[in-house]
């Protein structure tokens, strides 16, 4: 290592600008969340598990993703019809 280093043409913030449409944030996710998604990413063969977890909010946000009382009725349906048949 150097004694000193020159920061004079050094530039504040990010190293890769972000693209237009997108914020860049900072936030706290639950470790097995993130172990869940990075490794569901590295099962795809690859990816960006930041894409998949904005795609996932993206689904929940316009309710692509089936509300938990439909949910429930469909397989309270399903249990019932293998339980007659």
């Amino acid at each position: 290592m150097r004694k000193e280093y020159d920061f004079s043409k050094g530039k504040r913030g990010a190293v890769v600008p972000t693209p237009p449409g997108k914020t860049r944030i900072t936030i706290r996710l639950d470790d097995d969340i993130l172990a869940w998604f990075r490794g569901h990413v590295e099962a795809v063969g690859g990816g960006n598990y930041q894409t998949m977890i904005n795609n996932a909010l993206r689904d929940y946000m316009e309710h692509k993703i089936e509300p938990i009382e439909d949910t429930i009725r469909r397989v309270l349906r399903e249990e019932l019809k293998k339980k007659s048949a």
